[in-house]
């Protein structure tokens, strides 16, 4: 019998840093009430719209990517929302209306009284995973902040 995963502040679950679709169904899965709809939906969004796309879990978060690009999409759960951030959403047309103290960085805060613009947010993934993303790997990478996950809240 598998345990169920602790909910940090706001429902966000707690899953361990692995990298895979595993992970991410696990997280998905562990999302609290409609946000689980969410997640399954823009997980199928963007399985649908970037073939072979690069999956893992980092920071208790989902994360999308492209090998040797990076990665383009990440998401989170908040007590009222499910914030998507896009790693190089100011470059995406139109740009996503959340700024971010990141300059390269952009939010879509998905809310459960609000429909989900499937067509638009099709459009940002396939843009997103088409342009170099933000990289992991390297020691400059663990030197700076994760563009994102710093100012979320």
């Amino acid at each position: 019998m598998s345990e169920t995963p602790k909910l940090l502040s706001g429902g966000n679950p707690q899953i361990a840093k692995a990298e895979g679709d595993g992970p991410v169904q696990a997280y998905v899965a562990a999302m609290p009430g409609w946000k689980s709809a969410v997640g399954r939906r823009v997980d199928a969004l963007v399985g649908q719209t970037v073939p072979g796309v690069r999956k893992a879990v980092k920071w208790n978060s989902p994360f999308y990517g492209v090998d040797g690009q990076g990665w383009f999409l990440s998401f989170h759960c908040f007590t009222h929302s499910v914030k998507l951030t896009f790693f190089r959403g100011a470059a995406l047309d139109p740009v996503p209306p959340g700024n971010s103290k990141q300059g390269e960085v952009r939010y879509l805060d998905i809310r459960e009284s609000e429909a989900l613009d499937e067509a638009l947010l099709a459009n940002w993934i396939a843009q997103a995973a088409a342009m170099p993303g933000w990289m992991t790997s390297g020691a400059s990478a663990r030197k700076r902040k994760t563009p994102g996950l710093a100012d979320r809240g």
